[in-house]
């Protein structure tokens, strides 16, 4: 079960990093991807570290969002500098697996005021 966290309203240009907190014997090789969803559209990927620990990010972010993982303490952040109006949306953390059954935990809203 993954936990995201961190979220909230900020004003554009500025910072949040976001926590994906997990239990679970198999986190530390697991794939993770942050996706979002804002309201009337789909989950859509943001960034995504794989097992060997490559990291790629969406587009949209390149530049302005990192991804990083803390094994010891089984937790993926989402560094997100520079923000923009467009990138409010509730964002979610998911791994391979439950992506493909389309199963989702509780997300958390970032919020970004112009």
């Amino acid at each position: 079960q993954l936990q995201a966290s961190g979220g909230g309203l900020v004003q554009a240009g500025e910072s949040l990093r976001l926590s994906c907190a997990a239990s679970g014997s198999t986190f530390s090789i697991d794939a993770i991807g942050w996706y979002r969803q804002a309201p009337g559209k789909q989950h859509g990927l943001v960034a995504y570290i794989g097992r060997g620990g490559s990291t790629r990010c969406a587009d949209s972010v390149k530049g302005r969002f990192t991804i990083s993982r803390d094994n010891a303490k089984n937790t993926v952040y989402l560094q997100m500098n520079s923000l923009k109006p467009e990138d409010t949306a509730v964002y979610y953390c998911n791994t391979d697996r439950n992506y493909a059954f389309n199963l989702w935990g509780q997300g958390t809203l970032v919020t970004v005021s112009s």
